[in-house]
């Protein structure tokens, strides 16, 4: 797998999963855009990048709730950058929750961050990979909750369904452009101390371990690598077995 001379922008850069894929893609000589709407958030992902040999990444803070801010955005990294190959639809959060209590303006927070901003960021992307002429690759991170689901999770889950669609359809509108949309639905990821998760925690996974930010960063790399031009509207689940496997009380 190979992003050398890429331009590749990740969205949510500032932690977690979003952090890593813009490290995986620095260390493949990639030029990396990290965009989040926390700039300490941001310094800390860049102060990785640049601990690790790699040049400054570039950095844009963004609210991906506010569409004209993301338009914005996008122009002037056009404009600044000229090309862009890569897209990671990554930033997205979940308001958790009884849907008796869900108020619907936190309803709209997270839709309109999670699956509006991941719509706006994925238009505002192809119109700069359609007029550099050779195409390019965008991947949506969304969840196995788009087709599980644990209580008081209702607008998380309908942001990370909708996002699946949104894949798949954008990946038939773009083709003719040589744009190719893929999703990937993470499982349990760990974020945090990995060390203090328990071997039951572990084990209950038919992969015999929890999931790491590094498993989402090398599909990524996958799914991107013009090599693989051939996938297109997929959605790679990385999810340890655990979407696959029979839960009933002993």
């Amino acid at each position: 797998m190979s992003a050398q001379n890429q331009v590749v922008l990740v969205t949510g850069a500032g932690n977690g999963i979003g952090r890593n894929v813009a490290v995986a893609y620095a260390r493949e000589a990639a030029t990396v855009i990290i965009v989040d709407k926390n700039a300490e958030s941001l310094e800390g992902t860049a102060e990785l990048i640049i601990a690790e040999g790699f040049d400054r990444p570039i950095s844009r803070v963004l609210d991906l709730s506010d569409p004209a801010s993301i338009e914005a955005c996008f122009e002037e990294l056009a404009k600044s950058v000229g090309r862009l190959d890569v897209l990671i639809n990554n930033a997205g959060f979940g308001i958790w929750k009884s849907v008796y209590d869900l108020t619907i303006e936190e309803w709209d927070r997270v839709i309109n961050t999670n699956l509006r901003g991941t719509f706006v960021c994925a238009r505002e992307a192809a119109k700069i990979m359609k007029t550099g002429g050779s195409g390019g690759a965008i991947v949506n991170i969304s969840s196995t909750r788009a087709t599980m689901s644990e209580p008081n999770s209702e607008a998380y889950a309908a942001s990370k369904g909708g996002i699946l669609s949104l894949t798949h359809a954008l990946a038939v509108s773009l083709g003719q452009d040589r744009i190719r949309v893929n999703a990937i639905s993470p499982g349990w990821i760990e974020t945090g101390d990995y060390t203090k998760l328990r071997p039951e925690e572990h084990h209950q996974h038919p992969s015999h371990r929890v999931g790491k930010p590094d498993d989402i960063a090398r599909a990524c790399l996958y799914l991107t690598d013009s090599r693989n031009d051939f996938v297109t509207g997929t959605n790679l689940v990385i999810d340890g077995g655990m979407t696959r496997k029979m839960i009933y009380l002993e």
